[in-house]
């Protein structure tokens, strides 16, 4: 995916620098060590931006534990090996939370380095479960949904809400992309049924034949929808050559296609449908709006998509957990972390377990696309829990 991106690091810069003038024992520093370079500066900028904003009303509302809070910043440079670097230059300053990259392959390197030195971490954003208690340790949290929730959750409003019977699969070959398919194929397999799949990588010019087994499929055997699995710009493509071949069945995908930054791409597009937790273009609830324009007033434009939200409600739990631990030390603030069940947040309701660190039955809003635009259509849940085996993708 690639998003536009404001990522403001003379911001970020100058946001901790600022906090430099409280005496070390009235600060608690929270390093984040996220891709200010490479590829993935287009995944980790605006949610870096979003944890600054945090930090700084915050410290306006007068801290955590009384004391004000001081980021630390170091970029991985897109770079596994960066990412463990950077870790370690932070924690060694002292730092009591990790913010690391919003991608589970990018992001591990440095939280493994967290939970080795007995510090809490958290993702801006990875989409897959291993982050967290499996993959990396106790300590580790995402402030995303789980990628497979997102599939689920869009087969589970399309068979109840739009009557979909048969549906089909088009894969990206990436890890994202196969978990989002792999909860669209649970959820859609229990009350229907998914009449195939195909797959192709981003970077194909041109998907002629999968397209052409989707049309036979469609008239075939009768598929009503279709989930694209991918992410970002040249997803667009896709969607738009699949229209272009008179195909008009309705086009699901997950929240890699959230946003209106790639719809130029696509002119003309409607029946399309993605889940989201917020609406930077202008949400249903103020309280979202409000760190919309705050948002906006430091960094000079809103989010390009709601990628950034869900670090700024995870960091509101997380102070909580602090102060009701009374310490940042991290077993404390993990139990206490680990009491939300549907907390709610400004995104909407958040659960962590001792085994889950990660959402994976939270409420996302269903959201369409028309004539360029992203419209609100309602909150959707899905009634029962994701198998570990299906998160995991342990088994076909």
């Amino acid at each position: 995916m690639r998003m536009k991106l404001a990522t403001a690091i003379a911001a970020l810069s100058m946001g901790a620098a600022s906090t430099t003038a409280w005496a070390e024992d009235k600060t608690i520093t929270i390093g984040m060590a996220f891709a200010q370079t490479g590829w993935m500066e287009a995944y980790d900028g605006e949610g870096a931006n979003m944890a600054q904003l945090w930090i700084d009303q915050t410290n306006a509302a007068g801290g955590v534990l009384g004391s004000k809070l001081k980021l630390e910043t170091a970029d991985t440079k897109t770079d596994r090996v960066e990412g463990a670097k950077a870790a370690q230059r932070l924690l060694s300053d002292g730092a009591k939370l990790l913010i690391v990259s919003a991608d589970y392959d990018y992001g591990s390197p440095a939280a493994l380095q967290a939970q080795k030195a007995g510090v809490v971490s958290v993702s801006l954003g990875a989409g897959d479960p291993k982050m967290g208690v499996i993959g990396i340790g106790p300590y580790a949290f995402t402030s995303a949904v789980a990628a497979q929730l997102e599939g689920a959750t869009m087969a589970d409003w399309g068979i109840a809400k739009k009557g979909f019977k048969k549906g089909y699969e088009l894969i990206d070959e990436n890890e994202y992309s196969k978990s989002v398919c792999a909860g669209y194929k649970w959820a859609f397999s229990v009350k229907g049924e998914v009449v195939g799949e195909d797959t192709f990588k981003i970077s194909d010019a041109a998907v002629n034949t999968q397209i052409t087994r989707l049309s036979d499929a469609i008239k075939n055997s009768k598929v009503d929808n279709v989930m694209v699995c991918f992410s970002g710009t040249p997803a667009a493509s896709v969607i738009r050559q699949i229209r272009a071949a008179g195909i008009t069945v309705p086009i699901m995908s997950g929240t890699s296609m959230d946003g209106t930054y790639w719809v130029n791409s696509a002119p003309g597009l409607k029946d399309f449908y993605v889940p989201t937790s917020a609406l930077p273009q202008g949400d249903k609830r103020e309280e979202v709006n409000k760190i919309t324009e705050a948002y906006k007033a430091k960094f000079g434009s809103i989010p390009a998509t709601q990628y950034p939200y869900p670090i700024y409600a995870w960091l509101d739990l997380w102070k909580k957990a602090v102060e009701a631990a009374g310490t940042t030390d991290a077993k404390p603030v993990v139990a206490e972390l680990e009491k939300n069940k549907d907390t709610p947040t400004v995104i909407g309701l958040r659960t962590f377990t001792p085994k889950m660190h990660i959402q994976t039955q939270a409420p996302l809003m269903i959201t369409s696309y028309a004539d360029g635009k992203q419209t609100y259509l309602e909150d959707w849940r899905i009634s029962s829990d994701i198998p570990t085996t299906v998160l995991y993708r342990s088994k076909k």
